[in-house]
């Protein structure tokens, strides 16, 4: 009798979690190894940012699992454990230490890591960035100091952690190299209503300018100096320029790698069998037509469980409409679609975006490519579904409050 197939999982992450999870949802009764290079088990990060950083959410609730579920469903989970390399032709990964893994199929989901600033005084304590547990637990503790903060950066991070840093009393500067917020995720028009949202919560902004160098004294920082000369008093910087993928491993092994892992639309790659999902994926879209890399929750939640489909040669396709969502001060938002800069040639608003509650559209010769909902609720399938739909409408009937989605 032939032994069970043996599947190798590795990044203890969101996506690589629900692939075990999806795995065995879909039968598969072989092995399932999830290598994990932190001592947490797996867990999600949007909390980081937001609910847990305030001290709203539990402990407990950032875990994709509960603790038992990984045995329970005969997941062999190892913390702490680093993968060092694939060997590609042995079907093999080798961890730290010289031990191996063997694989009939292997899945990557290595995410990625912040970008660090490569500057004077980059090193100095009291630097801070965000993307780890571990990560959000120093931050919130640097944070209920008060004192000045300036935020590197002014992309989702960057404006989650100001709105933190307010909430905790901290006087908080945001450096931009761009001319505003979130440019390259919503475009200039929309940016422009959180960049208003942070400064009527006592926010400044410095767009325009990016950070030269860091100041310290006994090996904390004390100040930031940026690229106009200027210097800004500190008691904490927090680093929030954009995340690389962590390719090194696909990289060493010969895998396709271009901005992040490329994979097809079944989210395999160069290898027939070795996948990848997650951060770490630059995908093919066949909703969009095009590949796309993304850094959200959601594609983490839904491309996991295709790539467990595609390794079991069940058909999968990666098609989803990506989401985001933000929570910012009173503030509550989801974006579905992908308004790039250049992807769009018309914002359509249902409702006063001045208001706080309204509706933004982008079009693109007529038809929806994204939608963004802030602080109205159960429209965001809705929206979805204009955008799979790639029908032109009428931007009349779309900015009219009377008239339902579901309509157009």
């Amino acid at each position: 009798m032939p032994a069970e197939p043996a599947y190798v999982i590795i990044g203890a992450s969101m996506a690589g979690a629900k692939a075990a999870e999806a795995l065995r949802d879909e039968g598969f009764s072989g092995t399932v190894v999830l290598i994990g290079a932190e001592d947490e088990r797996p867990y999600e990060r949007p909390p980081l940012s937001k609910g847990y950083l305030l001290g709203k959410d539990a402990r407990d609730s950032i875990f994709v699992h509960p603790e038992g579920w990984y045995a329970e469903h005969d997941v062999d989970l190892r913390r702490g454990t680093t993968a060092t390399s694939i060997d590609r032709s042995g079907h093999r990964v080798i961890l730290a230490g010289g031990e191996t893994v063997p694989y009939d199929r292997l899945l990557i989901t290595t995410g990625a890591s912040p970008r660090r600033l490569d500057i004077p005084g980059g090193d100095l304590d009291g630097v801070l960035y965000l993307r780890t547990v571990g990560d959000c637990e120093r931050l919130a503790e640097a944070l209920r100091g008060g004192g000045q903060v300036v935020i590197a950066g002014g992309g989702w991070i960057g404006l989650e952690t100001a709105a933190a840093a307010r909430e905790n009393g901290c006087e908080v500067t945001v450096v931009e190299p761009e001319r505003g917020v979130l440019n390259r995720a919503l475009g200039p028009e929309l940016g422009e209503v959180f960049a208003d949202l942070h400064r009527s919560n006592g926010v400044t902004f410095r767009f325009g300018e990016g950070v030269s160098e860091l100041t310290g004294a006994d090996g904390t920082v004390t100040g930031v100096i940026t690229s106009a000369g200027e210097e800004l008093p500190a008691r904490r910087v927090i680093v929030a320029v954009g995340i690389r993928p962590n390719v090194e491993l696909a990289a060493e092994a010969g895998l396709d790698v271009d901005n992040g892992i490329v994979v097809d639309e079944t989210l395999g790659t160069s290898d027939p069998d070795i996948f990848a999902a997650g951060d770490v994926a630059n995908a093919f879209n066949t909703l969009l037509g095009r590949r796309i890399r993304v850094e959200h929750w959601a594609n983490a939640l839904v491309g996991g469980p295709i790539a467990a489909r595609s390794m079991m040669g069940k058909d999968a396709t990666y098609d989803w409409v990506p989401y985001f969502f933000s929570d910012q001060y009173d503030l509550g938002m989801e974006v579905a679609g992908l308004p790039d800069p250049g992807s769009y040639d018309e914002i359509v608003y249902r409702g006063d975006k001045d208001s706080g509650e309204f509706i933004s559209f982008w079009l693109s010769d007529g038809a929806v490519v994204a939608g963004m909902n802030v602080n109205v609720w159960d429209v965001n399938e809705d929206i979805q579904a204009l955008i799979r739909s790639g029908t032109p409408v009428d931007p009349d009937r779309l900015a009219d409050p009377d008239t339902p989605l579901t309509d157009l």
